[in-house]
Order: structure tokens, then C-alpha cells, then sequence
């Protein structure tokens, strides 16, 4: 079955910038910036990045409110927070042997730069490849690491897969299943999420006085390490 995933991947690979690279700090970026996001959205945010940021030490260097500033609209700002400090940890002591120390580096981003920054036999395990192994029962290794994330993403999908496009659909015992609705977040509008990002974007202009904006939604964002308030102002974090 590996084989056949692999002659599928040849012809219907998605073309993705950061599959251009060995670069481990660009990898950890783009992973970073694909959690919970989507592609279509990360591709032009990543090669911006890398134009302004092409570097761990030049991140490192980089004022956290830039920062914070540049990660606008790709959610979850936190992201942006954990990303600085961890370019941080890198330019100062180099890549850890275990990479989830670095802040924001959980199992699967660790075992994603092993994979494909450090060329290290290890299957990084996302939402669509435990998708894919589930379902078909089969175990792939290391190199079929991207096949498997593109299958899917684009076949595999999580209701209704398209098991008639499938590589892996001769032997699949889930060929032809249909799934229930996954459990979605709720609404962005009216959501705490959206005071927060007003919240956010509001400081992102301009330091602002505490009393002119939603003070649970600051209190989220200070500690998250987002914004600093010190005498009634509130700024982005520095």
C-alpha cells in the first residue's frame, strides 16, 4: 500500500513552499502556523515571514509587539508568543535534543522537524494521517509522512471520503464508510475569542487606556503574555 501511496503522492502532491526546505526554523514556522489554520491562508503569511524573519536569530531579535503584529489573522496569538521564545532558545543555545523543551512544541511539531528538518526515521502523527492510519489499518513509514497529510486533507476527508480517488481504497476495510459531523468550536462572533481579538487589534495601534477597553478580555490577553498594562496603559508585550 506504500507504494501506491507514494505513485499517488507524485501526481496529486500539494505544492507547499516549506516542503522546499531542510531549514528546521522554517519548518518549526510554518508547523507553528498550520496549527488550526488553514494552508490556503498560511502559504503567502510563511513566505512573508521568511522575507522579514529568515532566521531563528533574526526572530530572536525581533520586538515581540513586531511580532505579535505580523501573526494578525492567523489566530490564536499565543502561537506568536511561544514562536519568539522558542527562535529565542534556539539562537542562544541551538536545537535541543528533545524538542518538545522549546515553548509551543508539542509531540507532533517535534516529531514533524525530526522528520523533515533532521531526515529522523519518526511518523509525525497529525488529525489527517491518524485520520488515514485509522481508517485503513495500515502502518506507513517516515518517508510517506507528507503523502499521507495530503491524502487526507484532499481524499481521506473527515465525513464523506473520497474513497473513489483513493490509493489505499483496494484494500481499505473502511472503503465506502460515511461519519458523523465532527464536534465543531462554536461561533467566533459574540464569543469571548472575538473580544480578545479586539481587544488585541485595538493595542496592536496604539497603547491604549485600560478603562477604554473590555478588561477580561486584557486580563486573558496579559496573561497569555500578549499585552503589558502598567500605569492604566495597555501595550503589546516587548
Amino acid at each position: 500500500m506504500e507504494t501506491a501511496l507514494l505513485t499517488w503522492f507524485d501526481v496529486h502532491g500539494r505544492e507547499l513552499p516549506w516542503r522546499r526546505t531542510r531549514d528546521p526554523y522554517a519548518i518549526l514556522v510554518s508547523e507553528v502556523m498550520l496549527q488550526q489554520t488553514q494552508v490556503d491562508r498560511v502559504v503567502s503569511r510563511y513566505i512573508e515571514w521568511l522575507e522579514r524573519w529568515p532566521t531563528a536569530q533574526a526572530l530572536c531579535n525581533a520586538p515581540l509587539g513586531d511580532v505579535i503584529r505580523a501573526w494578525q489573522g492567523l489566530g490564536y496569538n499565543r502561537r506568536a508568543v511561544n514562536l519568539h521564545r522558542a527562535a529565542g532558545q534556539v539562537a542562544r543555545r541551538g536545537w535541543p535534543t528533545d524538542l518538545t523543551e522549546l515553548p509551543g512544541v508539542g509531540r507532533y511539531t517535534a516529531d514533524a522537524i525530526a522528520c523533515f528538518a533532521f531526515g529522523e526515521p519518526v511518523l509525525p502523527v497529525d488529525t489527517n494521517v491518524k485520520r488515514v492510519l485509522d481508517r485503513s489499518g495500515q502502518s506507513f513509514g517516515a518517508g510517506s509522512a507528507q503523502a499521507l497529510m495530503d491524502l487526507g486533507a484532499t481524499v481521506c476527508l473527515a465525513r464523506v471520503p473520497r474513497c473513489g480517488r483513493c490509493p489505499l481504497a483496494r484494500a481499505c476495510p473502511s472503503r465506502g464508510s460515511r461519519y458523523e459531523p465532527l464536534r465543531r468550536q462554536g461561533p467566533f462572533a459574540g464569543s469571548f475569542r472575538e473580544r480578545r481579538s479586539r481587544a488585541l487589534r485595538l493595542v496592536a495601534t496604539e497603547p491604549r487606556a485600560l478603562s477604554e477597553l473590555d478588561r477580561p478580555a486584557v486580563d486573558a490577553l496579559q496573561r497569555d503574555g500578549l499585552v503589558e498594562v502598567a500605569d492604566g496603559l495597555v501595550r503589546l508585550a516587548s
